[in-house]
């Protein structure tokens, strides 16, 4: 089931098309992963629904209906900009924020002293925001974008401004929420992110949605046919032993074993690759190359580039 949908979202600014006929569908419990360059109309996607901005056609839908003003209460919202009142005190503002949200004074006091407490922060309690470091802003935000327990939420560039340890940290959280309830739309320029963290993903480039799906469907669909081979050295040139339709793209010794990378036809299976070399070598392990996120971006907006 979904808990969110977009169909056919189009937004204009003057001469700019911002987006043009996007759809998504976000799986209830999911991590779905909004990906595309810098101004591919990700952001406008995310203000909209949020409705912080109207689409100028298209249809939003939330928990199987209309998307409604008051649904802002079921999704937390985390913007890669600072949004906080630098002069206030953090434990101040963090407790207005919180009650904006709908939670009593005494229940927003105990939630944000055990997340203060998990992200270790508490000893900044009565610190203006002003002192805090971008990182430490961030973790702020994350906690009061999280502190009313939404259905929907919404992080952009969550991890912008740290570092790889409190990147960690917030990985960690993010899937807790996932586990605990939560559906999560990620915003990002941080392949590896994705791959560990989203189970579906649309890609968006000049206001167009170019891929979408399950991201071990789509790494799979763009597999090539590509094996890594392990194997004890050989004297003879491993190009003779092979067929010419086999085509070596990377050859490395490591220690006492070499590793060869072979892309094979289309049509021929591992066990092909297995039974050429056997006769001569000790195979010791053998692994497909399964393209990562990254290779893939870069791939289909490339692809679309040349084909405009």
């Amino acid at each position: 089931m979904d808990l969110f949908s977009a169909t056919n979202i189009t937004k204009q600014y003057a001469a700019h098309k911002a987006l043009d006929q996007v759809s998504i569908q976000v799986p209830e419990g999911s991590i779905f992963g909004l990906l595309g360059p810098n101004g591919a109309g990700k952001t406008t996607l995310i203000r909209i629904i949020n409705q912080i901005i109207t689409p100028d056609t298209g249809e939003l839908m939330f928990l199987g209906r209309k998307l409604q003003p008051k649904d802002v209460e079921t999704i937390g919202y985390l913007p890669e900009e600072r949004g906080l009142y630098k002069k206030m005190k953090v434990g101040e503002q963090a407790l207005y924020l919180a009650q904006l949200k709908g939670l009593s004074r005494p229940d927003a006091e105990k939630r944000l002293s055990h997340w203060f407490s998990k992200f270790e922060i508490m000893g900044w309690w009565n610190r203006k925001v002003e002192e805090l470091s971008k990182g430490m802003q961030q973790k702020v935000q994350f906690i009061v974008t999280v502190i009313h327990q939404p259905r929907l939420l919404i992080f952009d560039e969550p991890f912008s401004g740290f570092d790889p340890i409190n990147v960690n940290l917030l990985k960690e959280e993010i899937l807790n929420l996932k586990e605990t309830g939560s559906t999560i739309i990620f915003s990002t320029h941080n392949m590896a992110s994705v791959e560990e963290l989203c189970d579906h993903i649309a890609l968006i480039d000049n206001a167009r949605k170019i891929l979408d799906g399950n991201v071990k469907a789509i790494r799979d669909r763009y597999a090539t046919n590509t094996f890594e081979v392990q194997f004890n050295t050989v004297e003879k040139d491993l190009r003779a032993i092979l067929p010419g339709s086999f085509e070596i793209l990377e050859s490395r010794t490591d220690e006492a074993l070499q590793a060869v990378r072979v892309k094979l036809p289309r049509e021929a299976k591992p066990n092909d690759l297995l039974s050429v070399m056997m006769p001569h070598v000790t195979i010791h392990s053998l692994n497909e190359i399964i393209p990562g996120m990254n290779d893939i971006f870069i791939k289909v907006v490339t692809d679309k580039e040349v084909s405009t």
